[in-house]
């Protein structure tokens, strides 16, 4: 099982890369699909992303600019946001605040707890 963050080649992640975060946005509300599960996503200014629906699955955030950014509509399994800059940052309710403290200050990876269905 390999657990290393990727440099993907998927178009939609190469903006992000590059900071072109109005870019990605724009396309992302037109509709274009973007692989980010398991990315890397060191050291990097996301401010002003909109997250609702990515799915950063194993993501590896160490490091970068996450201030502002309303996570609470995407997928966070196993993510890493070890020094990660936070503020005004809203975080899936499924997580808690231990977990985000765990995972910010030791890297430690992001476990959601999701409530079952009962059929």
């Amino acid at each position: 099982m390999n657990n290393s963050p990727e440099i993907s080649t998927d178009p939609m992640y190469q903006l992000i890369r590059e900071g072109k975060i109005d870019e990605f946005n724009a396309k992302k509300q037109a509709g274009e699909y973007c692989n980010l599960k398991s990315c890397d996503f060191r050291s990097l200014d996301l401010k002003g992303i909109d997250a609702v629906g990515l799915d950063f699955r194993s993501a590896y955030f160490r490091m970068s600019d996450l201030r502002g950014i309303d996570f609470r509509g995407s997928l966070l399994d196993g993510a890493s946001i070890n020094g990660a800059k936070i503020s005004g940052t809203y975080f899936p309710v499924e997580i808690s605040a231990s977990e985000l403290l765990l995972s910010l200050e030791h890297g430690t990876r992001l476990r959601v707890k999701r409530k079952k269905n009962k059929s």
